[in-house]
C-alpha cells in the first residue's frame, strides 16, 4: 500500500446530467501519488460517466478538477492527456495492422534528420526499454493482430507510460484475461506504483479489488457512498454499499426436488476434449469448473452442436440424438448462452425485440409477413417476466447494460421453449444487482422444470449455486462434488491435475 499522502488527483463536487437523468450528482473523489484506487458500483452508478469526465469525453455540469493542485478544465481528450491522464478502456483501442513500436508511439513516432523520417532503430529500442521497465518481454516488431488479449493490454500501458501518464484509469482490465494473465497484470500495477504511478481501477470482481487496490469508493445511483481503506472493509460491506443488501442475499440458493435424467452424455470426445461421461436431471443445476484452456467452452459447443463431435453419444429424454449443428440442439429444446454475448449470443446491429424473438423466428411468418403485433406481445412478456431495463422493445440492443444483454440472451432461449439451459460464464462483466437477478432466474428455471449446466470460474459463485460439481482439467473430468462436499481447495487442486 502507498504511504504517499500527496495528492496528484481531486475531483470535487462533480454533477453530470443527461435529459431525464442525473448521471452524477455532487461526487467527490481523491487519488494519492502511487496509489490503486478501487471504483465500485453496479451499472448505471455513475462510474463510466466520473471516468469519462476526467478522460475529457464528457463534459461535467459542474464541480472542479485539480491535478497536482492545479486545477484544470478538462474539455477534451487532449486536455486530459497534456494533464498526465490516460485511460485504457476494455474495448482496447489498439491498431492491429501496426506493429507494438507503433502503437506504442501512435502520432508521436520518433523521426531523424532534416526531412523527419521515422527512426525504425531509436523507436524499436524505446519501446523495448518501456517494455522491459514493466518487467515484459515482447517483440516490438510483433504485429499487434497477432497478440492475445494481454499483450495488447500491456502495449497500451506502454504507451501511456511513453506519454509520462501520472495517472492511469484501467476500466475492467481482466474482463478477458486468465487467471495467469490477471496476475501478470498485479505484477505490472506494482511496478507503476512503485515509480509513482497513480491508478484508478475499475471491476466487479471483488477479490481482485481486495488484492490490489489501497482504498475503495462506492457509488450507487450517480452519488458517491463511501470511500474506505481496503484492509479496513470486507466484501459483506462493499456489496451493502453498492447495492443496499447484504451479501448472503448475493447467492439465493432455493432447494428445488431433483427429478429425472434429462440428458445423458457418454464418452463423448471432440476437439479440446476426451471420453466425457455424465447425467443431468430435471430441476438440476450442475456446475462445471475448470481453469482456463481446460475444455469447459469446447464441451460447450459441441453441446450445442457447433463443435464436431468425434465420437460418444447424446441422450435427450431416452432419444439419442446426433448434435450436428445448433439447429439440432435448438429443437431438442437446449438454449445455449455463450461465453461471449456480443459475438454470438446476440445481433447487435438489431433491437431487443428482433433478438428475443430470433431463435424461434419461424413462428411469426416469413419475410414481410412476420405477425408485428404477435412479435411484439411476445417480447413485451419477456421484458416484463425478466425486468429487462430497456426503454422500450425497439432498443437498440448495444445500448443495454451487460445484465440486461444477459437476459435478453436468455430470454431468446426461453421464447423457443428450451428445457436445458447452458450458461457459459453467466455473470462475466455484469455487476453484483446484475448477478444476483441472474442466480435467481436460474433458480427459477429450476423450478418451472428446466435443467442448467452452469460453466464458472468463479468459485464463490460455483460453490454456493450449483447442485453438483464437475471438475474439468485437459480435456478431461478430475473430480465430481456435491454442493455439501465442495470446497475452493478441493476444486482449486483436481482442476490442476
Amino acid at each position: 500500500m502507498s504511504e504517499n499522502n500527496e495528492i496528484i488527483l481531486k475531483m470535487e463536487n462533480i454533477t453530470k446530467t443527461f435529459p431525464g437523468v442525473v448521471a452524477l450528482e455532487d461526487v467527490s473523489i481523491e487519488l494519492h501519488k502511487g496509489e490503486v484506487l478501487g471504483i465500485l458500483g453496479e451499472n448505471g452508478a455513475g462510474k463510466s460517466t466520473l471516468i469519462k469526465i476526467l478522460a475529457g469525453n464528457y463534459i461535467k455540469d459542474s464541480g472542479s478538477i485539480y491535478v497536482d493542485g492545479r486545477r484544470f478544465e478538462i474539455r477534451n481528450p487532449s486536455e486530459a492527456m497534456s494533464s498526465g491522464i490516460r485511460v485504457i478502456y476494455q474495448e482496447l483501442n489498439t491498431l492491429n495492422n501496426l506493429t507494438v513500436a507503433e502503437n506504442i508511439f501512435i502520432g508521436e513516432q520518433l523521426v531523424k534528420g532534416p526531412f523527419k523520417i521515422v527512426d525504425w532503430k531509436s523507436m524499436n529500442k524505446k519501446a523495448t526499454e518501456i517494455l522491459e521497465s514493466l518487467n515484459v518481454k515482447l517483440n516490438p516488431n510483433s504485429v499487434i493482430g497477432d497478440l492475445s488479449i494481454s499483450e495488447k493490454q500491456v502495449v497500451e500501458i506502454a504507451k501511456a507510460i511513453s506519454k509520462d501518464a501520472k495517472i492511469l484509469v484501467m476500466d475492467e482490465p481482466t474482463a478477458a484475461l486468465s487467471e495467469e494473465d490477471t496476475q501478470s497484470l498485479f505484477k505490472i500495477i506494482r511496478t507503476l506504483k512503485k515509480r509513482g504511478v497513480s491508478i484508478i481501477y475499475i471491476s466487479h470482481r471483488l477479490k481482485e479489488i481486495f488484492e490490489i487496490t489501497d482504498r475503495v469508493t462506492v457509488l450507487r445511483d450517480g452519488k458517491k457512498v463511501k470511500s474506505l481503506n481496503t484492509k479496513d472493509t470486507d466484501a459483506n460491506e462493499l456489496v451493502t454499499l453498492m447495492v443496499g443488501r447484504d451479501i448472503k442475499e448475493m447467492y439465493p440458493k432455493r432447494e428445488v426436488p431433483i427429478g429425472e435424467v434429462v440428458m445423458e452424455v457418454k464418452n463423448l470426445s471432440a476437439d479440446g476434449f476426451s471420453d466425457i461421461s455424465f447425467e443431468l436431471r430435471k430441476g438440476e443445476i450442475l456446475g462445471i469448473f475448470g481453469l482456463l484452456g481446460s475444455g469447459r467452452t469446447s464441451l460447450v459447443k459441441a453441446l450445442f452442436g457447433a463443435n464436431k463431435i468425434k465420437s460418444g453419444e447424446i441422450t435427450i429424454k431416452g432419444k439419442t440424438v446426433n448434435m450436428k449443428s445448433p439447429r439440432v440442439a435448438r429443437d431438442e429444446k437446449i438454449g445455449l448462452v455463450p461465453l461471449d454475448r456480443k459475438v454470438e449470443g446476440l445481433a447487435l446491429a438489431l433491437g431487443v425485440k428482433e433478438n428475443i424473438t430470433l431463435a424461434n423466428i419461424k413462428d411469426l411468418g416469413k419475410g414481410f409477413l412476420i405477425k408485428k403485433a404477435l412479435e411484439n406481445r411476445k417480447a413485451e412478456k419477456w421484458v416484463k417476466e425478466m425486468d429487462i431495463k430497456t426503454p422500450t422493445i425497439d432498443q437498440e440492443i448495444n445500448s443495454l447494460s451487460g445484465g440486461n444483454q444477459q437476459k435478453v440472451v436468455l430470454a431468446k432461449w426461453l421464447e423457443s421453449g428450451s428445457k436445458i439451459i447452458i450458461l457459459n460464464e453467466p455473470t462475466r462483466g455484469i455487476d453484483v444487482g446484475a448477478k444476483i437477478e441472474i442466480y435467481k432466474l436460474m433458480q427459477n428455471l429450476c423450478e418451472i422444470g428446466s435443467a442448467v449446466i452452469m460453466i464458472s470460474s468463479e468459485l464463490p459463485e460455483i460453490l454456493s449455486i450449483a447442485d453438483r460439481i464437475l471438475v474439468m482439467s485437459k480435456g478431461k473430468f478430475t473430480a465430481q462434488f456435491t454442493r455439501e462436499e465442495a470446497t475452493e481447495e478441493k476444486l482449486l487442486q483436481t482442476a490442476c491435475v
